[in-house]
């Protein structure tokens, strides 16, 4: 019954990450958490993000925007795996605390960072990289920061969602490198991480036959409440 609730959220959330460019992470890790614990829970999220990044960059291939994709993961990369060596070295119990804040704190820093209607160049997106990167190795995603990132270098629709992912991809397949070299990823949470990504893969698939007419203010509202719902979540995991 645990995998097939992990299969069905990992769908609906590869969708709705496919759609808006983030939540995948929001939605799942409560789920990941409550089943496997948190320490397990990151390296099976990492794995899975991978397939449903991949999914995604598959789906919108030709829009990828190498440059700032590279821009971006020069930096990013190296702060993901100083940000997994900290995650390693934190009680289970602290990460469950600090998950749940950084979801809280996403909702008003979100909105702050869109009320800047700052254009963003290459520069601006390596000097953001490395602060992203280490945070998405400690709390697992940072979407709700990447998506005003990207859209404010001018990416949009297809061209959005495939750097972004791109991006993504990268880091993601940082953090799992490094888990693996500290020997935190045994055989079962690879298997674990592929049952998880194979729904996330399929949702993103199926997300680019969806048509999207949704308004900037249902997305933000969207996001939000995704962001605020996994951070009670986590939040009432760490007080039991």
């Amino acid at each position: 019954m645990g995998y097939l609730l992990v299969l069905g959220v990992g769908l609906f959330a590869g969708m709705l990450s496919g759609v808006i460019g983030t939540g995948s992470s929001m939605l799942l890790m409560p789920v990941l958490v409550m089943l496997f614990g948190p320490q397990q829970a990151v390296p099976i999220m990492a794995i899975a993000a991978i397939m449903g990044n991949l999914g995604k960059i598959l789906a919108w291939w030709r829009e990828v925007d190498w440059r700032a994709c590279a821009a971006y993961c020069s930096t990013a990369v190296p702060g993901a795996a100083l940000g997994v060596r900290t995650l390693l070295a934190l009680p289970p119990h602290a990460v469950e605390l600090a998950l749940g804040l950084f979801f809280l704190a996403m909702v008003p820093t979100r909105r702050w960072l869109a009320r800047r209607a700052v254009r963003f160049s290459l520069l601006h997106l390596a000097l953001i990289g490395g602060v992203v990167g280490f945070l998405t190795g400690i709390v697992v995603s940072t979407g709700p920061i990447t998506v005003p990132v990207f859209m404010s270098y001018g990416l949009v629709k297809g061209a959005f969602l495939a750097t972004e992912a791109a991006g993504s991809l990268a880091v993601y397949g940082t953090k799992v490198a490094v888990f693996q070299h500290f020997g935190a990823l045994p055989l079962h949470i690879v298997v674990d991480g592929l049952i998880t990504g194979s729904a996330l893969m399929a949702g993103s698939f199926a997300a680019r036959y969806v048509v999207v007419r949704m308004s900037a203010r249902t997305f933000k509202l969207v996001v939000d409440g995704l962001m605020l719902s996994s951070g009670l979540s986590l939040l009432w995991a760490a007080a039991r």
